[in-house]
């Protein structure tokens, strides 16, 4: 006995360092977001000293500098933080889903599906507020999600993660080809929707974002809800099952919580490309494969990225801007691409 005990003190230290390692890559996470915050109040097409921003936001005067930073930059930001985070979560759910590491927030239809709804919205009705494209682009991603869900849970075994992701293919499909024949049958509906499809914060105002928080509020609070059962699920159904994991009920409100955060995300600034697919991959990288620590991580690091690259893009080619979709596609490909080369992908 006198031997385990030094045995037994020398093996806690390395898990309490590993918590705390954890700790602190969600603080540098939330240092990062504060960062991006920050410059993407106070840089822009006319740039401004932290000094102005701070003097804007605590006393609304009327000036030119105040009109800019509540007028465009404030909806602007927070619309980044939400669709950031929203897409972050989901594709790390997806990911966790379908325990495919390859998944993103496009596999199961639901990106198609809320475009498909703009698309409508637009083509059909004539309707070009950004609130009728917000409430469009949700019931297509509920619409979506529930054929998704619908196909996947026919048969036996219920909704699998391989029936999920191939009904989420399907649907997508059948979306994609929806939307882009509409778009292509309306050549003003096209010219109106070709900036909105590649992904852009430049159309956020505070109509949008009062229109999509409730939905992403939901959706994240569902999905933090799930973190145990997405651990139990990692090890395979039969270890799930044994674990007291329901199935069925954790993949549906899944995806109910995919559904609401893709269709908020994509309604406010467009099917952002990359970020779903590669910000939970960084969060394994760092905090290991536990739901506890992907999700929250996942929330912090996608918008810090999203903030980013649509600072990026205000500065590359001034007075013009590129948009935050074309950014991250450039220049996330290739760190992607590098990341699963160099490191072992972790799966969900």
């Amino acid at each position: 006995m006198a031997t385990k005990a030094p045995t037994a003190a020398l093996e806690r230290p390395p898990a309490r360092r590993h918590t705390s390692t954890r700790t602190l890559a969600v603080l540098g996470a939330l240092l990062l977001l504060l960062t991006a915050i920050a410059l993407s109040l106070a840089i822009g097409s006319r740039s401004l000293s932290l000094s102005t921003v701070v003097h804007a936001l605590f006393n609304d005067d009327g000036s030119t500098a105040s009109s800019v930073i509540w007028d465009v930059r404030v909806p602007r930001t927070l619309a980044g933080i939400a669709a950031g985070a929203a897409l972050g979560v989901a594709g790390a759910l997806i990911q966790a889903l379908t325990r495919n590491p390859l998944a993103d927030p496009g596999l199961l239809g639901i990106n198609a599906g809320a475009a498909t709804g703009v698309v409508l919205s637009i083509t059909v009705l004539g309707l070009t507020s950004m609130w009728a494209s917000v409430w469009f682009a949700m019931a297509g991603a509920v619409v979506a999600g529930l054929l998704v869900y619908s196909l996947a849970s026919g048969g036996r075994g219920g909704a699998t993660p391989e029936r999920l992701a191939l009904g989420g293919a399907v649907i997508a499909a059948v979306f994609t080809g929806i939307g882009q024949t509409l778009m292509l049958l309306d050549a003003q509906a096209l010219d109106q929707l070709r900036f909105w499809s590649v992904g852009s914060l430049a159309r956020a105002d505070s109509q949008t974002l009062t229109t999509i928080t409730p939905f992403v509020a939901i959706g994240l609070l569902l999905a933090l809800s799930l973190v145990r059962p997405l651990n139990a699920l990692a090890l395979g159904d039969d270890a799930a099952r044994a674990l007291g994991a329901h199935l069925d009920r954790t993949r549906f409100l899944g995806l109910l919580a995919v559904t609401l955060l893709c269709g908020a995300a994509t309604s406010a600034v467009g099917p952002l490309v990359f970020v779903g697919l590669a910000v939970p991959h960084m969060a394994r990288m760092i905090a290991g494969a536990d739901q506890r620590w992907t999700l929250p991580l996942s929330m912090l690091l996608a918008p810090a990225l999203l903030l980013y690259a649509d600072v990026l893009g205000r500065v590359v080619v001034r007075p013009d801007e590129l948009d935050a979709g074309v950014v991250t596609a450039v220049i996330g490909a290739p760190v992607f691409i590098a990341l699963v080369r160099h490191r072992r992908v972790v799966a969900g």
